[in-house]
């Protein structure tokens, strides 16, 4: 029997379909050669510190840095039924082999290899290496199945990243806690992120507006604006200093005569943009569609689980491999039927060739996936979720799209001289509109001059002066500052520029939703409407935050090393060396800093210098802390230990789970919780466990909200 082990059960059933295994069993499927069951909840995660060693339970400064030799790992409690069912299938004699079957990406690896790792198994394992979900892809994936060994650099990687964030969390947010009285949270990416964030806030903080003045001339079927050809900064030059000279101007041409001084006309080509990776197609959505960055990605994950109708959404690639060119042109012959004039417009070559380049096909710009494209299989686009056709008609069109010829415009620029005075005039004249047409309702506007030569006379009916203000720098939105996270700190546009920081950014496609997330969750930013900004709490933690850990250009570089794990070009005792000096000089950094900073009150320890504000309390019969087993109560806005002023600050927020879909906790909720970790709902599941408060919606398998029950041990 070989047995395969995948992420979700949900992913399970679609394998077990094509592997003809029907017969239902507690937690796998079983058919006549293969089993295949799942990993759902992770089942093995990394040891909290105090599980490593009791001392640390106390939270003291004397006992940091945490540097254990081997982080070990443990059983997640919640789902520990399905790991034992995993670790008996994986050991049973029966078993011949296993097959990896977890999600195609370094934190898929991780998963599967933790499990087999905490099975104590030996069994020989294969691989399994899909890009979609279609039953012909997994057919086809189980026909080209590779050692596991292949994929060593990849869980390498994946190690190291997992232990490294432990290292460095672990100790900084300990250490920082510790000597601000306040609970921070730090992290090896999550700050050097909001320090983009806090960098941003600044720029808009400390902005002086500055006033000016523009002149706009009417020369009747056309208009200009008054610059100064000698000004050094061509963005600057239309600016005016003084009211008083900008009514001079327009009084000075104002029913004057004017010539048009000179035309030219220069060719621009845009060509088609690339197809998607997770990044680029979150950045867009955001600019487009108004989804958050989380959002976007939950809806590619069920485009490509539930319905098959993409490929692999968590890559960093924008490039197909060239073997993929009869499945890119069966795909586009196949896509529904509103797309089809525009597949037909695509110039194809003799005998129905598509017209190919290195822009889209490429083998050496091919990562763990290739780029992000719709299925062969034809997509029940009617039947999908509004924002799933969106996102869809998105990646669909934009598959098209990179086969047609560049947009080609001639770009028309007119000087018009009156009275001395010079009037600039814009306009475009398309000449082809390629690519474009792919996208005909996103016609871009800009006004139409009309047939000018040198010498044309004309006449200025009107000269308006018009009062105006510099602008602060944008807050960031999602789309933003993905791409600075992408580009460690940078906003390129650039995509030469953005393909040669490939692999030094901050995350990875697959997590940057979540660092994004998590920094609202904690409290560090806030985000209204797609606006992005930095809170109070995230400005005060990054002036006390060294470079060291709040530098994107540094974090990227341990992106990178990660990175080059992967490919096995680097050494992972030398990226841990470099975590661990990283870690311990955090501890003596926060432990000698002279620098002070204070908090807002709801991140007070407790028992620091401050004096806590509280409000109405009342205690709560019957139910005890699960840290010390102190008596619970109950304030206007959660539910805690009684016991806070001695250092346990285990609480549990009333409207915590509201964000998810969950409902607003009650005292009555709280003792089911604190008496049996899981209260089951006519909406979903509300859970506590492993440090974290959760709520799963009804037919769902993965929670839609879940934080840390904030606390103090000790």
């Amino acid at each position: 029997m070989i047995v395969v082990v995948a992420e979700k059960p949900s992913v399970g059933r679609d394998i077990a379909k094509v592997l003809g295994c029907r017969d239902r069993g507690e937690g796998f499927l079983k058919g006549e050669n293969y089993l295949v069951t799942w990993a759902v909840g992770h089942l093995v995660t990394l040891c909290e510190p105090d599980e490593i060693d009791e001392k640390y339970k106390k939270w003291r400064m004397e006992d940091l840095p945490m540097l254990p030799s081997d982080i070990p790992t443990k059983v997640i409690s919640k789902t520990k039924a399905q790991f034992s069912i995993v670790k008996k299938l994986m050991n049973d004699q029966d078993t011949e082999k296993l097959i990896c079957a977890t999600d195609a990406g370094r934190e898929g690896e991780l998963i599967f290899r933790l499990i087999y790792n905490q099975a104590k198994c030996k069994k020989p394992v294969d691989r399994l290496w899909i890009s979609s979900m279609t039953d012909e892809a997994i057919r086809e994936g189980f026909a080209n199945l590779k050692p596991a060994a292949e994929y060593d650099g990849l869980y390498r990687s994946a190690t190291c990243r997992s232990e490294a964030d432990w290292l460095v969390g672990m100790n900084a947010s300990r250490a920082f806690t510790l000597r601000f009285d306040a609970l921070l949270s730090i992290g090896r990416v999550q700050t050097p992120t909001l320090a983009i964030l806090v960098k941003r806030y600044h720029e808009i903080a400390n902005f002086k507006p500055e006033e000016y003045f523009t002149v706009n001339a009417d020369f009747g079927d056309y208009s200009g604006q008054w610059f100064d050809e000698k000004a050094e900064d061509e963005k600057k030059a239309n600016r005016i200093p003084t009211k008083e000279k900008a009514d001079e101007i327009a009084k000075a041409v104002k029913g004057k005569a004017a010539r048009v001084q000179s035309v030219s006309a220069e060719e621009k080509k845009e060509w088609p943009p690339q197809l998607y990776d997770l990044t680029s197609l979150q950045r867009e959505a955001n600019r487009k569609l108004g989804f958050t960055a989380d959002k976007t990605l939950k809806i590619a994950q069920e485009l490509y689980e539930k319905w098959k109708a993409i490929t692999y959404p968590r890559t960093d690639s924008r490039y197909l491999p060239m073997d993929m060119i009869s499945r890119t042109k069966q795909t586009l012959q196949r896509l529904p039927g509103d797309y089809k004039p525009f597949v037909e417009s695509i110039p194809w070559k003799e005998e129905g060739k598509l017209p190919i380049s290195r822009r889209i096909f490429d083998n050496d710009k091919i990562s763990d996936h290739h780029a992000i494209i719709p299925t062969p299989q034809t997509a029940p686009v009617d039947k999908l979720p509004a924002d799933a056709q969106k996102l869809f008609d998105m990646i669909a069109r934009r598959l098209i799209a990179v086969f047609y010829p560049p947009h080609v415009y001639d770009q028309i620029k007119v000087i018009t001289e009156c009275q001395g005075h010079a009037f600039k005039s814009t306009g475009r004249v398309v000449r082809e509109n390629g690519w474009k047409d792919v996208y005909p309702s996103e016609k871009e506007g800009e006004d139409a001059l009309p047939p000018l030569r040198e010498g044309d006379g004309r006449t200025v009916s009107k000269a308006a002066v018009k009062k105006e203000t510099t602008k602060p720098p944008a807050p960031h939105t999602d789309a933003s500052l993905l791409s600075a996270m992408e580009n460690a700190g940078r906003e390129l546009e650039d995509e030469k520029l953005r393909e040669q920081m490939k692999g030094s950014g901050l995350g990875t496609p697959a997590t940057r939703a979540a660092i994004i997330e998590r920094l609202i969750q904690v409290g560090y930013a806030s985000r209204k409407g797609r606006a992005l900004s930095a809170t109070e709490k995230g400005v005060s933690l990054i002036a006390i935050a060294p470079p060291e850990i709040a530098s994107p250009e540094t974090t990227g570089k341990w992106e990178l090393a990660l990175d080059e794990i992967a490919k096995n070009k680097r050494d992972t005792q030398r990226f841990m060396e470099g975590i661990r000096r990283l870690s311990t000089f955090l501890v003596e950094y926060a432990r000698d800093t002279k620098t002070e900073a204070s908090f807002p009150e709801e991140m007070r320890r407790g028992k620091g210098k401050t004096k806590r504000k509280t409000s109405a309390v009342k205690p709560i019969e019957g139910a005890a802390c699960p840290l010390c087993g102190k008596p619970m109560q109950e304030n206007s806005k959660a539910f805690g230990c009684s016991a806070w002023r001695e250092g346990c600050h285990f609480t549990l927020w009333k409207d915590g789970l509201k964000r998810g879909g969950g409902p607003v906790l009650t005292e009555k909720l709280v003792k089911l919780l604190l008496a049996n970790k899981q209260v089951q709902g006519s909406t979903g599941a509300i859970a506590l466990t492993d440090g974290n408060l959760s709520f799963t919606p009804k037919g769902q398998e993965t929670p839609s909200v879940s934080f840390p029950v904030i606390y103090q041990k000790g």
